[in-house]
């Protein structure tokens, strides 16, 4: 029997997949069974591309519903109890500055199933989550990133 991947997140990220759920399974689903069936009455299914469109999204809505209804599953749900405040840990927002001169940068910690880059909201399995986890403020880190490595300090937790 495998054992089944754990997906840390906050209660916030956990009721976001519960929504998105929701709306595959009443919405999304409705309209793409109702795109193969208009498309089958097109005729002629061997070259019909609004069909093969049809049913590719139908695979990757239901794919979809399966990885979100393993993700809420096996939720393990951070909480921020408001302990070690000063240690960054998963669900902690960290600023840092770029050493020497760099500017300052704000990322939220969270689980993969939550992360959004554009939200400043970073995976713990990310290189820079990576090194910073564990650290504390004024502390100086070695982060590595795609582009080579950047020495940053921390300079607040929440």
């Amino acid at each position: 029997m495998a054992v089944e991947k754990v997906f840390p997140m906050t209660q916030a990220g956990k009721e976001k997949l519960e929504q998105e759920l929701e709306y595959l399974k009443t919405v999304k689903r409705k309209e793409v069974v109702e795109r193969i069936k208009i498309a089958r009455s097109f005729g002629d299914l061997s070259e019909n591309s609004e069909y093969d469109s049809a049913k590719e999204e139908q695979a990757f809505v239901e794919g979809r519903i399966t990885t979100i209804e393993n993700m809420i599953r096996n939720a393990k749900i951070i909480e921020d109890d408001g302990s070690n405040s000063d240690t960054v840990t998963l669900g902690k927002s960290v600023t840092f500055i770029e050493l020497p001169d760099g500017d300052e940068e704000t990322y939220a910690i969270v689980g993969s199933a939550e992360a959004d880059p554009f939200e400043g909201k970073i995976s713990n399995d990310s290189p820079i989550a990576k090194s910073l986890l564990g650290k504390k403020i004024n502390e100086e880190v070695t982060v590595q990133t795609p582009g080579g490595e950047m020495k940053v300090r921390i300079i607040s937790i929440k």
